[in-house]
Protein backbone atom coordinates (compact mmCIF):
# COMPACT_ATOMS: atom_id res chain seq x y z
CA UNK A 1 0.00 0.00 0.00
CA UNK A 2 1.33 3.44 -0.86
CA UNK A 3 1.51 6.29 1.68
CA UNK A 4 -1.60 8.48 1.97
CA UNK A 5 0.15 11.85 1.47
CA UNK A 6 1.66 12.22 -2.01
CA UNK A 7 2.80 15.84 -2.00
CA UNK A 8 1.60 19.33 -2.89
CA UNK A 9 0.12 20.55 -6.17
CA UNK A 10 0.83 23.80 -8.03
CA UNK A 11 -1.65 25.66 -5.78
CA UNK A 12 0.05 24.36 -2.63
CA UNK A 13 -2.79 21.95 -1.76
CA UNK A 14 -1.91 18.64 -0.15
CA UNK A 15 -2.72 15.73 -2.47
CA UNK A 16 -3.56 12.33 -1.00
CA UNK A 17 -3.85 8.84 -2.44
CA UNK A 18 -7.48 8.79 -1.27
CA UNK A 19 -8.16 11.66 -3.72
CA UNK A 20 -7.84 8.95 -6.40
CA UNK A 21 -9.96 6.28 -4.71
CA UNK A 22 -10.76 3.35 -6.99
CA UNK A 23 -8.21 4.36 -9.63
CA UNK A 24 -4.90 2.63 -10.35
CA UNK A 25 -1.90 4.95 -10.20
CA UNK A 26 1.42 5.42 -11.91
CA UNK A 27 3.55 7.35 -9.43
CA UNK A 28 6.94 8.29 -10.79
CA UNK A 29 9.71 9.92 -8.81
CA UNK A 30 12.31 11.97 -10.64
CA UNK A 31 15.28 14.06 -9.46
CA UNK A 32 14.77 17.51 -11.02
CA UNK A 33 12.62 19.55 -13.40
CA UNK A 34 14.22 20.62 -16.69
CA UNK A 35 17.16 18.21 -16.63
CA UNK A 36 17.75 16.02 -19.69
CA UNK A 37 16.72 12.64 -18.21
CA UNK A 38 13.76 14.03 -16.30
CA UNK A 39 12.53 15.95 -19.34
CA UNK A 40 12.85 12.85 -21.55
CA UNK A 41 10.87 10.80 -19.02
CA UNK A 42 8.15 13.45 -18.64
CA UNK A 43 7.80 13.85 -22.41
CA UNK A 44 7.60 10.08 -22.92
CA UNK A 45 4.82 9.89 -20.33
CA UNK A 46 3.12 12.89 -21.97
CA UNK A 47 3.24 11.15 -25.35
CA UNK A 48 1.88 7.90 -23.87
CA UNK A 49 -0.59 9.62 -21.56
CA UNK A 50 -3.77 8.84 -23.52
CA UNK A 51 -2.93 5.12 -23.71
CA UNK A 52 -2.23 5.00 -19.95
CA UNK A 53 -5.48 6.88 -19.22
CA UNK A 54 -7.36 4.46 -21.49
CA UNK A 55 -6.22 1.70 -19.11
CA UNK A 56 -7.71 3.71 -16.24
CA UNK A 57 -4.45 5.01 -14.75
CA UNK A 58 -3.82 8.37 -13.14
CA UNK A 59 -0.23 9.54 -13.75
CA UNK A 60 1.53 11.48 -10.98
CA UNK A 61 5.08 12.81 -11.08
CA UNK A 62 6.85 13.71 -7.81
CA UNK A 63 10.11 15.55 -7.15
CA UNK A 64 11.46 17.87 -4.48
CA UNK A 65 11.21 20.87 -6.78
CA UNK A 66 8.85 23.67 -5.78
CA UNK A 67 5.26 23.96 -7.03
CA UNK A 68 6.37 27.04 -9.02
CA UNK A 69 9.12 25.02 -10.73
CA UNK A 70 6.62 22.25 -11.55
CA UNK A 71 4.20 24.75 -13.03
CA UNK A 72 6.86 26.15 -15.38
CA UNK A 73 8.07 22.63 -16.29
CA UNK A 74 4.52 21.44 -17.04
CA UNK A 75 3.75 24.52 -19.14
CA UNK A 76 7.03 24.35 -21.07
CA UNK A 77 6.49 20.73 -22.11
CA UNK A 78 2.65 20.65 -22.13
CA UNK A 79 2.51 17.94 -19.47
CA UNK A 80 -1.09 16.76 -19.00
CA UNK A 81 -0.55 14.91 -15.71
CA UNK A 82 -0.15 15.97 -12.09
CA UNK A 83 3.25 17.06 -10.79
CA UNK A 84 3.58 17.12 -7.02
CA UNK A 85 6.15 18.86 -4.89
CA UNK A 86 7.89 17.10 -2.02
CA UNK A 87 10.28 19.81 -0.84
CA UNK A 88 10.63 18.18 2.61
CA UNK A 89 11.45 14.79 0.97
CA UNK A 90 8.98 13.09 3.37
CA UNK A 91 7.14 11.41 0.48
CA UNK A 92 10.44 10.39 -1.17
CA UNK A 93 11.47 8.85 2.14
CA UNK A 94 8.11 7.10 2.64
CA UNK A 95 8.51 5.44 -0.78
CA UNK A 96 12.17 4.64 -0.09
CA UNK A 97 13.55 6.63 -3.03
CA UNK A 98 15.48 9.24 -1.02
CA UNK A 99 18.90 7.63 -0.99
CA UNK A 100 22.62 8.27 -0.98
CA UNK A 101 23.87 8.96 -4.51
CA UNK A 102 27.29 9.54 -6.04
CA UNK A 103 28.25 11.90 -8.83
CA UNK A 104 31.72 13.14 -9.78
CA UNK A 105 33.17 11.55 -6.66
CA UNK A 106 30.75 13.40 -4.39
CA UNK A 107 28.18 11.66 -2.16
CA UNK A 108 24.85 13.32 -1.46
CA UNK A 109 21.23 12.48 -0.70
CA UNK A 110 18.85 12.59 -3.63
CA UNK A 111 15.86 11.09 -5.38
CA UNK A 112 16.50 7.78 -7.11
CA UNK A 113 14.39 7.70 -10.28
CA UNK A 114 11.72 5.06 -9.66
CA UNK A 115 8.21 4.32 -10.96
CA UNK A 116 5.51 2.67 -8.84
CA UNK A 117 2.42 1.14 -10.43
CA UNK A 118 -0.58 0.40 -8.22
CA UNK A 119 -3.89 -1.33 -8.60
CA UNK A 120 -7.19 0.45 -7.90
CA UNK A 121 -6.80 -0.17 -4.15
CA UNK A 122 -3.34 1.48 -4.26
CA UNK A 123 -1.40 -1.70 -3.56
CA UNK A 124 1.89 -1.64 -5.46
CA UNK A 125 1.87 -4.16 -8.31
CA UNK A 126 5.11 -3.16 -10.06
CA UNK A 127 8.23 -1.14 -9.27
CA UNK A 128 10.53 0.04 -12.05
CA UNK A 129 13.98 0.88 -10.73
CA UNK A 130 15.78 0.94 -14.07
CA UNK A 131 13.65 3.53 -15.83
CA UNK A 132 14.21 3.94 -19.57
CA UNK A 133 13.67 7.71 -19.58
CA UNK A 134 13.23 8.08 -23.35
CA UNK A 135 10.74 5.19 -23.47
CA UNK A 136 9.14 5.38 -20.01
CA UNK A 137 5.55 5.07 -21.26
CA UNK A 138 6.38 2.10 -23.52
CA UNK A 139 8.29 0.47 -20.65
CA UNK A 140 5.18 0.76 -18.44
CA UNK A 141 2.87 -0.50 -21.20
CA UNK A 142 5.14 -3.49 -21.81
CA UNK A 143 5.18 -4.33 -18.11
CA UNK A 144 1.38 -4.07 -17.90
CA UNK A 145 1.00 -6.32 -20.96
CA UNK A 146 3.30 -9.05 -19.61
Amino acid sequence: MIPEVLGYDAEGRQVKASDFAGKPLIVYFYPKDNTSGCTAEACSLRDGYEALCARGFVVIGISKDSPKSHLKFAEKYTLPFILLSDESTEVNQAFGVWQKKKMAGREYMGTVRTTFITDATHHITHIITKVDTKNAAAQIESLLDS
